[in-house]
């Protein structure tokens, strides 16, 4: 037996108002970390520095790029699906990088294996809005 959706909740699904304000809520992390350190040069410099990436302000110009663009993108209807490809990739290897909970001791270990998880629900929030606004239906 299905349930339908209630009127009001169907409309307000139905409505590109709350699709925008669906991906303006995933993409606001994003958006939010690339201004930051676009205003904060010197430590967005030093925290890929301090993440052993090489070289740093290169990493750190790539992922303030990534992050304005891909949000930028991922904001659009047209572009969505590569805003979307755009933040999921780097939201992976930021997350292999940054998180790597096997690496890993004691009460660090479960902190950083539910940061992990709660980053991969992050992609696929990204991989929904984009089949979503592409039209897909998916199961």
């Amino acid at each position: 037996m299905s349930m339908a959706t209630p009127a009001p909740v169907a409309a307000l699904l139905a409505s590109p108002a709350t699709g925008f304000a669906a991906r303006l809520a995933l993409a606001s992390p994003f958006a939010i970390s690339g201004l930051m350190k676009l205003a904060d040069w010197p430590g967005a410099v030093a925290e890929a520095g301090a993440l052993g990436l090489s070289p740093p302000a290169l990493v750190a110009a790539a992922t303030i790029a990534t992050q304005l663009l891909g949000s930028a993108l991922f904001l659009t209807r047209r572009l969505c699906w590569l805003g979307a490809g755009m933040l999921a990739v780097f939201t992976m290897i930021a997350t292999l990088i940054a998180h790597a909970f096997w690496q890993a001791q004691g009460p660090e270990r479960a902190h950083q294996m539910a940061t992990f998880f709660e980053h991969l629900a992050i992609l696929g929030g990204f991989a929904a809005a984009a089949l979503l606004v592409n039209g897909a239906r998916g199961g």
